[in-house]
């Protein structure tokens, strides 16, 4: 028993009092867990549109607009945080267990529990001093505005948000749903993004007259009210400031690459040691990390953004936080946008016109984001337990070895392809990214790629359950 094991033991205290659901005491049927998903993500987008009660005012420039994408927050309900608090505290844990600062065995169970435990605690106590400096901040009126009661019942209903939050991904994840409550939130909230951006009925008066904000609906009105029909069509096609009809497109063919690439994978053929005859396979994908990369590099490049607006602010005109970031409100959406500095430059460029004007920042922006994800990349198959040696170890305790391969060369063989399809991977997911970013896909391309890999995440979980109670029917 070392002194991580100590570190803990501190928790166990708590475990009484955080919220658990217990895991699953049955064989759950595919039918009970599609609806218990459909019951959690119908109680999310409740939350989602369920106003903060108490608060004086949302309007201004939205500090958070920039992470919204992946945090699955919506500004001014008691969704307000989001996942953050479950996310950031999962991140922590990891990285602590990960980097043996902490050091737990799962295979034994007390181990788990507490670690379990511990992620709860620290989302809580995260939930609650995020829950407390937006109110401080003045995000919701001056706490004078508010009043102390107002200021602590606001204070609660993001609090108990975040709890509900925790509660319905470990309802998923023990076993009574589908996959993960946090990547359905975060691919329900952005999948929301683009329906909303495609068939909006909103009005916005750009200059040019009123113009339904949705790309679909706004190329119907354009065509049927303007006579010139070839005018029409282009700018309903082209239009600036406002999703058009080439966004949508975009949006679709990314999605399409995406779907495809998913398919490359190399499949490893594995037997086992002691039942003869019993063969298998370890498949590794080219995205080996999945959506990770991204997720790392989006909350990189958001709290940058958050933390260069917060000094452009109180210190515009510095030289060291001009060098960080300049911004500037944005004449149509009324958010903050990065002008200069290093804000702007790990910026997409809004369009192709601007990568030829501005070669610098395009090739910066393209350095930035194939380097960030293919270093992110390779350093999380380091801390989660996924890297060749991680593997290779899982394969040996359940005595799989790999034919034509003695069991010391295993650790080997697997390091010929694990870091390089999460290195190329993550280049990958960076490049489609910036394609993404570049055509104008509707919810950038982060959105996109964190969208499509969660939805196929789905789907294969999907068919494995139905296949797996098939075969139990024997059909």
């Amino acid at each position: 028993m070392g002194g991580g094991f100590r570190v803990l033991h501190l928790v166990k205290p708590f475990l009484s009092f955080l919220p658990e659901v217990q895991s699953a005491d049955r064989k759950v049927q595919f039918k009970e867990k599609v609806i218990y998903t459909v019951i959690a993500l119908g109680i999310f987008l409740v939350c989602s549109q369920l106003p903060l009660y108490g608060i004086h005012s949302t309007t201004g420039a939205d500090p958070f607009y920039w992470m919204r994408v992946i945090l699955a927050s919506n500004r001014g309900t008691v969704m307000e945080l989001g996942i953050t608090p479950i996310v950031t505290s999962g991140m922590v844990m990891q990285l602590l267990a990960g980097s043996k600062i902490i050091q737990v065995d799962n295979n034994v169970r007390e181990d788990r529990a507490l670690l379990n435990g511990a992620q709860k605690l620290l989302g809580i106590l995260i939930a609650v001093g995020e829950a407390v400096a937006y109110v401080l901040s003045g995000m919701y009126g001056s706490v004078s505005q508010l009043g102390v009661g107002n200021a602590i019942l606001i204070i609660l209903q993001l609090c108990f948000a975040a709890i509900i939050v925790m509660c319905l991904d470990e309802l998923l994840q023990k076993g009574y749903g589908l996959g993960s409550g946090i990547s359905l939130f975060i691919a329900t909230n952005i999948c929301e993004s683009i329906i909303w951006k495609a068939f909006s009925p909103t009005t916005i008066n750009t200059g040019r007259g009123a113009e339904f904000e949705g790309a679909i609906i706004a190329l119907f009105h354009l065509t049927i009210t303007r006579s010139n029909k070839i005018g029409a069509l282009r700018e309903a096609f082209y239009r600036q400031s406002l999703p058009n009809v080439t966004n949508l497109l975009a949006t679709v063919l990314i999605f399409l690459i995406v779907i495809y690439f998913q398919g490359f994978r190399v499949v490893l053929p594995v037997r086992s040691k002691n039942a003869r005859g019993q063969q298998g396979s370890y498949p590794i994908k080219l995205f080996y990390t999945s959506n990770m990369p991204i997720i790392l590099q989006s909350a990189l490049v958001s709290n940058l953004y958050f933390i260069s607006q917060l000094l452009y602010r109180r210190y515009g005109g510095n030289f060291l936080v001009d060098m960080i970031g300049t911004w500037k409100e944005s004449e149509y959406s009324g958010q903050s946008v990065p002008v200069a500095g290093l804000a702007y430059l790990v910026t997409a460029p809004s369009s192709l016109a601007e990568m030829v004007s501005h070669p610098f920042h395009a090739l910066f922006y393209i350095v930035f984001m194939l380097s960030a994800c293919a270093l992110f990349s390779k350093t999380w198959i380091e801390v989660s337990g996924s890297s060749a040696r991680d593997v290779a170890k899982q394969l040996k305790e359940q005595q799989m070895v790999m034919p034509g391969h003695r069991d010391s060369n295993l650790q080997k063989e697997l390091n010929r392809y694990i870091p390089t399809a999460a290195a190329f991977g993550g280049v990958c997911i960076g490049a489609l990214t910036v394609l993404a970013d570049l055509m104008g896909a509707i919810g950038s391309g982060t959105g996109i790629l964190l969208a499509v890999t969660i939805i196929y995440q789905y789907f294969e979980t999907f068919e494995k359950e139905k296949a797996t109670e098939l075969g139990m029917f024997g059909l």
